[in-house]
């Protein structure tokens, strides 16, 4: 099949099983099923522009479809390769190919992991400022292709507020560099948030900041989490910039005072008495999200709870101004420690997807975001669309001036009858359903930084319309006329979906 590349090809089964999938959980799901998720016909391994070129040129004459690959830690089915594609592994192309201190930027490729990035970055008193969660196991390309956030977004911005310049690899095999424009039509932007379906990013050229020298720490309790995000709103409003700014709703603020979920065994790492006792409760979630939305227990643990980080030579004359903010709206100092302890953990992702799945569970978390004058309207949406399914908690981070983040989690199982995994099936879809068509319905945007994928594809048109979504499809003509690159992503039709079943 592969006669005329000089490419790495494996089509060695426990390769084409490894590269079957990212980390959507309703991929979990599947596997504690037993079921067979669609392989690939094979992984290759380019480790240079031209081979990228080569490839997207041979798969184009046989229409072969292509699914670009970086780490496979996104959350949203991205990664969801046919039996005829090929995953395209980027990792081999990770070099640094120019560093400018006077910029300052880099140009690197896009293949290149985010923590070894920073902490080379780092050594030449340099960063770039994007700190994804999923940095430890996320690649410049994928933060590329999702349109990712990190967590200091509010001071840094997001990766297209780092990215000017892109070289890719159209789907007609054409290498093009792109170049963020101040005047005239930009393409980068177009490139940003396509998740490979336009082109294949081969490397990027990122914007650059000193490694900040100081840093202050604050954090407030408020009776409330609407008093909390107003004073978060206020903050922004004024002018203030915190690199860090994250508000816990109250049951998750608890969770915070008391170091991490994972340190407090939240979710099991296996089944047993512990899981088997979750499990009950989550079965009847309604009544588990009423008590903990309540105001006697908000009252009982704190309440809410706003931390945040300021960076640069302001940072504690600004902090100073974000306490008179706080204070202002019924804050309750907390000191400098929640803040401290967060920076310290910031990458302490629990990775607890898996356990909670063989626990009989499932976990998962959804990321929208709103205007401040929708952002009431959106959380309460949320909560009473999804509340009867699962139990749920909040927190709201990715502040700006014209509107926030909310960041939901969720944990859930089987609540009807029927197969216990089929049950859970069914509660999961139903979850999704709810909580996309509350968002649109709420004014909300239903990604603001882990992307589309096919998870969320199918309601892509209400919020896009049916002419952003004919937009959409007519780029994607431009850019790939074979249709070759990672088909059945970011806007419906959705097809093929690995599941018979949409929200």
């Amino acid at each position: 099949m592969f006669e005329g590349l000089n490419l790495l090809v494996s089509e060695n089964a426990a390769d084409r099983i490894a590269y079957a999938r990212d980390l959507w959980p309703r991929h979990h799901l599947a596997v504690r099923q037993g079921r067979k998720l669609g392989e690939p016909r094979a992984v290759v391994w380019p480790r240079s522009t031209e081979e990228v070129a080569q490839l997207m040129r041979w798969a184009g004459e046989r229409g072969v479809p292509l699914v670009p690959f970086g780490a496979g830690s996104g959350v949203c089915a991205a990664v969801s390769p046919t039996s005829d594609a090929i995953v395209v592994d980027m990792k081999r192309m990770a070099r640094w190919r120019r560093l400018d201190t006077a910029a300052p930027s880099l140009d690197v490729e896009s293949g290149h992991m985010g923590v070894p990035l920073e902490e080379r970055l780092n050594r030449e008193g340099l960063t770039l400022g994007h700190f994804p969660s999923s940095i430890l196991c996320s690649t410049v390309g994928g933060w590329v292709a999702a349109r990712s956030a990190g967590q200091a977004s509010a001071y840094y911005g997001k990766i297209e507020d780092m990215v000017t310049a892109l070289e890719c690899v159209t789907g007609k095999g054409d290498v093009v560099t792109l170049h963020h424009r101040t005047t005239g039509p930009s393409l980068v932007p177009l490139i940003v948030g396509s998740e490979g379906t336009l082109a294949i990013v081969t490397s990027a050229t990122l914007r650059l900041h000193p490694l900040p020298s100081t840093r202050a720490f604050a954090a407030w309790s408020f009776p409330t989490t609407e008093v909390g995000w107003e004073a978060m709103r206020e903050m922004f409003q004024s002018g203030l910039r915190p690199a860090i700014a994250r508000l816990y709703d109250p049951f998750d603020a608890m969770l915070a005072k008391q170091g991490s979920v994972k340190k407090r065994g939240v979710i099991p790492h296996a089944p047993g008495r512990g899981s088997t006792v979750l499990r009950t409760l989550l079965r009847k979630p309604r009544a588990l999200n009423a008590l903990l939305e309540s105001r006697p227990f908000a009252a009982m643990v704190g309440g809410a709870m706003l931390v945040v980080i300021f960076e640069g030579p302001s940072s504690a004359t600004d902090a100073s101004a974000a306490s008179e903010i706080a204070l202002a709206m019924r804050g309750r100092d907390e000191g400098e420690g929640p803040a401290r302890r967060w920076l310290e953990h910031r990458y302490s992702v629990s990775y607890r997807q898996s356990p909670a799945v063989a626990s009989g569970l499932f976990v998962d978390t959804m990321e929208v975001a709103a205007p401040w004058s929708r952002l009431g309207a959106l959380y309460e949406n949320v909560l009473r669309a999804v509340g009867p399914h699962v139990f749920i908690m909040a927190h709201f981070s990715h502040g700006y001036a014209d509107g926030c983040c909310i960041y939901f989690s969720f944990a859930g199982s089987a609540n009807d009858g029927g197969p216990w995994d089929e049950a859970c099936e069914r509660t999961y879809d139903r979850t999704w359903k709810s909580a996309l068509d509350a968002v649109v319905a709420a004014g909300g945007t239903i990604a603001h930084h882990h992307g589309v994928g096919r998870s969320k594809a199918p309601r892509m048109d209400k919020e896009l319309g049916s002419d952003g979504v004919r937009a959409v499809h007519a780029l994607k003509r431009a850019f790939d006329p074979k249709g070759i690159l990672n088909p059945g992503v970011l806007v419906p039709p959705v097809s093929p979906f690995p599941y018979p079943e949409r929200w």
